[in-house]
């Protein structure tokens, strides 16, 4: 139930933008208690062909970027007049357009079109060139493909993997001197010699169970482990995971429409309290020979191996280990010739324990950057490699919500925080030397900025966006936040989104029955009179991954939102406890064990302040709708408040917890047996027989991260208790419910049409 969307996750390039001061945008929660968020009234009506079948409104981003490393600029990929793309570099400061790589010279043969270059990356001298292409997807994701390099000095193109079949290569990367690129092909590790293009085959154990250099399924979801090897600073070895996932059950889907009999896909999956994929983790020589296995201590089927890099030196691993229940993280020292290991320090909580991404050794490898929410708020620590002990970089109540980049020669980290209001973000800095001093350098400016830093972060590529204003990326000078030029505007998308009518955007705030502050928003229907009463439908996801309150652009669902107010109704949205806001320790561990409990009572709690405060909203017609942990939330407000919440649409839902696999949510719902009580009561599915207002439940058949499974359950139980509802199932699309030309479209002209009938505007 993750979400791609989470700030959490590290940024990509593409997702980087502006600096225009956009009027009209008042300031945010923090003082007053409903912020109003102007926006220009158009006349226009959202049009689903337009929205969905043309793409008119579709905020473009840009192709993949890359920053060289030797300061010379950045790299991007421009189409040409005759297909394929140009790789073209600009100076940041002075942006002298240069064409590194035209398409012409990515033709692997002269019949043959330009390679479609799905993402590349440079060698350390800028000399050479890795293309990724003719991608698919592995499991969620397409880290499958074919990989070619580049040779701008001779002009050469050549592919990787010899005689291997398309698409099945996997995270290749230049050793440091980029005379060789390691890669997955079947789960093993090959080594190709770029000169003689000799391969050599690192592992060979690869097979349906064991796994090298990659992960499994579950894995690869929760803790976004998909590149599973990493060459050692000098060159010589190649340290990576291995799993083996024999004795996890395998889960199996039923494909009914591709083929004239069904077909049948089979994967490890392990639910809730099954027997995870064992993980260790080895050191070889990068020339082929034994494997060192790290002697992490504890039963490999009870305790994950979230994060390995070397440890500022070619003899040294650096491994973070979570106990099955995630409540300690315990980082290690381990010894790449020996395999010997020494604890460094421990994260211990009463819930669940944050992995550190990307910590980086500094002052000659005698110390590393930390994230630890050890305070009760997400902050930077330097820890000494001798002794663990920790000294504090930022401080304060407030999270730091992703580091960016540790500049050491300069003595700054940048990272994202939005100390103010949890609604937005901004770039700051903090002194590496511990003195506590913090400079924000985005410029007052509301909205969500993200960043790409150059090396020595005297440059970034910036994106910006709020609730009014689609993404514009920008290239901007540091510290001072100077736009040098423009990257992508998205203005013809702007100007048809400006002329859309619109009602009133506000963000607001309202108190829990214990007190607790939430944020929310709510969108006026257009042709909005005070005196008059409407109906309201919340958008609700509510679980850890997942923010839906924030000054930020809304992409298609802000859009469909759109479309509703021009219809009448009333649509809000409300954050509730345990939502991945930056709002410290507390308010994100304080749904442990009560998830989609206390969850949903933060959210009725807000409707029954909402009531009190609006009086134009009818209490009599309030629906909800959510996808995912969204659509699991919505099922238990129906269930549990089936007086307040009158209509429901729940789209991939989880309505049984045991149901979901063992990361996730043993994450946050705890052990079985011990925690058996508290699964069967925090699952929609315990309360469906409370059901009494309208509910329209939809699946897609080929979810394999949320299984059709559950929703079928469901079903099973509601007609067990004689519920009448609607049930929708869409043949073969994945967890997205996107895949199939009309899918979208086809999914929310349902979703309104069930509404209108269900959810009136006008009283009857």
């Amino acid at each position: 139930m993750t979400q791609n969307t989470s700030y959490w996750l590290r940024q990509t390039f593409t997702a980087v933008t502006a600096a225009l001061l956009i009027s009209g945008c008042s300031s945010l929660p923090g003082g007053s208690n409903t912020d109003t968020v102007a926006s220009a009234q158009g006349s226009e009506a959202v049009q689903f062909d337009e929205l969905y079948g043309e793409g008119k409104f579709n905020a473009r981003g840009v192709g993949p970027t890359r920053w060289l490393a030797n300061g010379s600029g950045y790299t991007v990929l421009e189409s040409t007049e005759n297909g394929g793309h140009d790789l073209v570099r600009y100076h940041p400061e002075t942006q002298q357009r240069t064409v590194l790589v035209e398409a012409e010279n990515l033709r692997p043969s002269a019949t043959e079109e330009p390679l479609e270059v799905a993402d590349y990356s440079w060698s350390e001298d800028g000399k050479k060139l890795l293309i990724f292409t003719n991608t698919k997807r592995s499991w969620r994701t397409h880290t499958l493909g074919d990989y070619w390099v580049y040779n701008l000095s001779t002009k050469r193109l050549q592919q990787l993997g010899g005689n291997a079949e398309p698409s099945t290569l996997q995270f290749a990367k230049f050793d440091p001197q980029a005379t060789r690129v390691a890669y997955v092909m079947k789960n093993n590790i090959y080594v190709e010699d770029l000169s003689t293009q000799k391969i050599t085959q690192l592992t060979d154990d690869g097979n349906d169970t064991i796994v090298n250099g990659t992960f499994d399924w579950v894995n690869e979801e929760e803790f976004f482990l998909r590149d599973g090897f990493r060459w050692s600073p000098d060159g010589r070895s190649i340290a990576y995971w291995q799993l083996d996932t024999e004795g996890t059950p395998l889960f199996t889907m039923i494909n009914n429409t591709d083929a004239l009999y069904p077909t049948l896909k089979q994967f490890p999956y392990p639910k809730v309290g099954e027997t995870n994929a064992a993980m260790r983790i080895g050191v070889m020589p990068a020339s082929g020979g034994d494997t060192k296995w790290m002697k992490i201590p504890g039963d490999p089927r009870q305790n994950y191996l979230v994060r390995m890099q070397w440890a500022g030196n070619s003899s040294q691993l650096l491994i973070q280990q979570l106990t099955r229940s995630q409540a300690v993280n315990t980082a290690y020292l381990a010894d790449a010739k020996s395999g010997a290991v020494r604890e460094l320090l421990q994260e211990v909580t009463e819930s669940w324990a944050e992995y550190v991404d990307d910590l980086q050794f500094i002052d000659n490898g005698k110390s590393f950057t930390w994230l630890s929410e050890r305070s009760g708020f997400r902050h930077i620590y330097v820890v000494q490699r001798d002794t663990g002990r920790l000294s504090t970089i930022t401080r304060g109540n407030w999270d730091v919500i992703e580091v960016l980049q540790i500049n050491e020669n300069d003595g700054w980290v940048y990272f994202i925080a939005s100390p103010e209001t949890p609604l937005e973000r901004y770039l700051f800095r903090a002194s590496l030397d511990g003195s506590g001093k913090l400079e924000r350098l985005t410029p007052d400016q509301p909205g969500t900025h993200s960043y790409q830093l150059s090396a020595d972060a005297k440059y970034a590529v910036h994106t910006f966006s709020d609730v009014n204003n689609m993404p514009v990326v920008d290239m901007i000078s540091l510290p001072e936040h100077r736009r040098i030029r423009v990257i992508k505007d998205n203005e013809n998308a702007q100007d048809a989104f400006d002329k859309l009518k619109r009602g009133a955007f506000e963000f607001f705030q309202v108190e829990a029955q214990d007190g607790l502050k939430l944020d929310g928003f709510l969108m006026k229907p257009t042709d909005f009179d005070p005196s008059k009463k409407y109906p309201i439908l919340f958008y609700v996801y509510g679980e850890p991954w997942g923010q839906t309150v924030s000054n930020s652009w809304g992409g298609e669902r802000f859009l469909f939102h759109t479309y509703l107010t021009q219809q009448g109704y009333i649509v809000a949205s409300v954050d509730n406890r345990g939502t991945r806001s930056p709002r410290g320790f507390e308010w994100r561990r304080s749904i442990y064990k009560n998830l989609g409990d206390i969850t949903v009572r933060d959210q009725h709690d807000a409707l029954q302040a909402m009531l009190k405060r609006w009086d134009f909203i009818d209490g009599d017609r309030v629906g909800i709708w959510g996808h995912s942990g969204g659509g699991s939330q919505t099922l238990n407000a129906l269930f549990r408040y089936p007086e307040a919440y009158h209509v429901g649409m729940a789209l991939a839902p989880v309505p049984d917890l045991t149901l979901y696999d063992t990361i996730y949510q043993e994450r946050y719902s705890g052990l079985l047996p011990e925690a058996a009580e508290r699964y069967r009561e925090t699952s929609a599915i315990t309360h469906a027989e409370n059901l009494q207002g309208d509910l329209l439940l939809v699946h897609g058949t080929g979810d394999d991260n949320v299984h059709f499974q559950g929703s079928e359950r469901l079903v099973n139980e509601l007609i067990k208790h004689g519920k009448q509802f609607d049930y929708f199932a869409y043949p073969n699309r994945t967890h997205g419910i996107s895949e199939g030309k009309g899918t979208t479209q086809h999914l929310r002209t349902m979703m309104v049409e069930f509404l209108k009938q269900n959810l009136p505007v006008s009283t009857p």
